[in-house]
């Protein structure tokens, strides 16, 4: 169980290693672009030298891209699941360029269609995906807090879409928060055995690839995203006692995506907690 977090690239990506070093991580997650803009660029060859070269001499575990959030393959526009397609396949042949683990991305809203309709349309899309990728990274759908219209909120969304692509290529990213807003009641250890034994059910404990560790500035059940610091929202630090002691999660890397307890996001107080709870469960 590696912990890590999201950190920036701004500068360039081999910049990103030393930024996690700084605040103690031991995996790290990062974009490749700008999260908001469908604009790409390819890093070039020597940035791509300098990343390889950097993680190595740290010894960085986990690398993970996040996609950016413009990606909807649920949308009834064909001329945006068509950038979102287009904008998995830079990240993912980037993430192959760098032996990175792989790419978690948003699926996206039906935009009040409802999830049966665009079913179809969301496997065709993460099959283009795959089909036009190089082997190796992952692609990993991201489970959604249950706000609005979000694809991907109940487990059996995910898991069928895993079915129907069928490819070991294609994993999850399980989001603590978004668990926990979805209904999924993690502060206890029956809590997070009974989501496990569901997320078992219909997707596979096998196909867990990565855990956003975060913390709930909301209710479970709420529905909303809204992160918060590592003991400071409604899971609490006994919630993630539960969940790190959980032998699902043992070799699944931790990426934290909170506020940080200055404002100024992931920070290495929230990597200490999760590191003394992690020695307290002695893993």
């Amino acid at each position: 169980m590696q912990i890590g977090a999201h950190v920036s690239s701004a500068g360039g990506i081999s910049k990103s290693i030393d930024r996690g070093l700084d605040i103690g991580c031991e995996a790290i997650q990062i974009f490749g672009s700008s999260a908001r803009s469908w604009a790409f660029k390819h890093p070039a060859e020597k940035e791509v030298a300098a990343f390889k070269e950097r993680r190595a001499e740290s010894g960085m575990g986990a690398v993970y891209f996040h996609a950016i959030y413009l990606i909807n393959l649920g949308s009834p526009n064909p001329e945006l699941v068509e950038k979102g397609v287009q904008s998995l396949i830079n990240y993912m042949t980037l993430a192959a360029d760098i032996d990175a683990q792989g790419v978690i991305f948003h699926p996206g809203s039906h935009k009040g269609q409802g999830y049966d309709q665009v079913f179809d349309q969301a496997v065709e899309a993460v099959r283009r995906v795959l089909d036009n990728t190089p082997e190796g990274p992952y692609l990993c759908l991201e489970n959604m807090a249950g706000m609005g219209q979000h694809i991907g909120a109940r487990f059996e969304e995910l898991g069928s879409i895993l079915k129907a692509v069928d490819s070991p290529r294609l994993r999850i990213c399980l989001d603590t928060q978004h668990s926990f807003a979805a209904g999924y009641d993690l502060t206890t250890t029956d809590g997070v055995e009974a989501m496990i034994a569901q997320f078992d059910e219909v997707i596979g404990a096998d196909n867990l690839a990565a855990v956003h560790a975060n913390d709930s500035k909301q209710i479970c059940g709420s529905g909303v995203d809204r992160h918060d610091n590592i003991g400071e929202g409604y899971i609490g630090e006994q919630g993630f006692a539960c969940i790190m002691g959980n032998p699902a999660f043992r070799d699944v890397p931790f990426f934290l995506e909170v506020p940080g307890f200055e404002g100024n996001g992931p920070d290495q107080q929230n990597i200490d907690i999760l590191k003394r709870i992690r020695q307290e469960a002695g893993l």
